[in-house]
């Protein structure tokens, strides 16, 4: 039986909620620390936690902001967010299911955004980033933060069939020059950018997913099959384990 990509996203992280709550892969990292740092310089009044997760951008923005929603399609993954948002005594921090697509917020409801890790799963990347600026007040800043594409085409096919093949409700990872394109067409303005790389651990990186086994198997194939060129990019293990790209970037 086919299903809607929502459908698919909701059953692919609902049941992982708690997952991605604890992983320490979403848990920490440099690109944290700025959107906490950029949250207290900036003092928003209310900021927006687009593609929420595991709520880890809502926990470093909330003691800066008056007021953060955390915004999922998951109502599983919200629910998680706002039970660990009340373990940590912010009560600042509020709940909201719905599509990147289709906001249910006024124009300019909010004066700060951040993204983290969500806009590879949206169906039509587009149109999330033109909802992303119409919600956000004239002048307001926003920060995306996503795994990038390689510019170089066999490593951008390579990182897409992985990617799905671990997680069903992957669209794509874009390449940087894709996304500073597609903010500009959206109305932002970007400002700056940079990226580095993580490892991701092949067994932890499937595990959370439950990805099945004749997809790791898949997986596996693909990485031994992979031109030398591709391999050394990565930075391909020996048990599956690579690097991937990650850009942040700020706009207004």
């Amino acid at each position: 039986m086919t299903q809607s990509h929502d459908s698919i996203v909701r059953g692919q992280f609902g049941p992982r909620a708690a997952a991605y709550v604890e992983s320490a892969v979403h848990a920490g990292g440099a690109d944290l620390e700025h959107i906490a740092a950029r949250t207290r310089e900036l003092a928003p009044r209310h900021a927006l936690d687009l593609g929420a997760g595991g709520g880890h951008v809502s926990y470093h923005m909330a003691p800066h902001a008056g007021q953060v929603t955390a915004c999922d399609l998951s109502e599983e993954m919200v629910g998680a967010v706002l039970a660990q948002a009340a373990a940590k005594g912010l009560g600042n921090v509020a709940g909201q299911v719905a599509r990147a697509e289709a906001l249910p917020f006024a124009d300019g409801h909010f004066d700060f955004l951040a993204c983290r890790f969500s806009a590879h799963h949206w169906q039509d990347f587009e149109a999330g980033l033109r909802e992303a600026r119409r919600v956000l007040a004239p002048g307001g800043h926003a920060i995306f933060i996503d795994v990038v594409a390689p510019e170089e085409a066999r490593a951008d096919m390579h990182l897409q069939a992985v990617e799905l093949l671990r997680d069903t409700s992957h669209v794509r990872d874009y390449r940087q020059s894709e996304w500073i394109a597609a903010l500009g067409r959206a109305g932002f303005v970007s400002e700056q950018s940079r990226c580095w790389r993580l490892r991701m651990d092949f067994p932890v990186w499937t595990a959370r997913m439950r990805t099945p086994d004749d997809h790791v198997a898949a997986i596996r194939s693909l990485q031994r099959q992979a031109p030398a060129e591709v391999a050394r990019h990565f930075g391909m293990e020996e048990d599956g384990s690579f690097h991937i790209d990650v850009a942040m970037i700020e706009a207004r």
